[in-house]
């Protein structure tokens, strides 16, 4: 099993209160990874993303996907290196591309991004 797809398993396993819908888009470049839907009726994307290094490799059109909707989008990053996983802001991609993971994260640890994802709309 690739390594994205493990984080995606673990993802789903902490919120089960989220109903997530995996994007398997090869028509539409730069889509996200995972449409959220909450108990409260909101809607986000996530991008997984899995990095060994301090960089986050986004596409071009990844990240011109987060420039153009930078409400309710979030990076989640699974950083092997430093065993945690880190959320960001679909509005912060500039400035992740550029500084990689030393970037401040919305959350630190996927037990901590998952409660974010599930209090969203709360």
């Amino acid at each position: 099993m690739k390594l994205e797809s493990k984080f995606y398993n673990e993802l789903k396993r902490i919120t089960p209160q989220i109903r997530w819908t995996r994007i398997e888009n090869t028509s539409v470049f730069g889509t996200p990874d995972l449409l959220g839907y909450t108990n409260s009726g909101r809607f986000f994307t996530v991008e997984l993303k899995v990095s060994r290094s301090n960089k986050v490799n986004l596409s071009p059109h990844q990240i011109a996907f987060h420039i153009t909707h930078p409400k309710n989008s979030f990076i989640l990053v699974n950083a092997l290196g430093q065993r945690s996983a880190k959320l960001y802001a679909g509005s912060a991609v500039r400035e992740l591309v550029d500084s990689g993971l030393v970037l401040e994260p919305l959350r630190l640890g996927l037990d901590a991004c998952g409660l974010f994802f599930t209090e969203l709309g709360a």
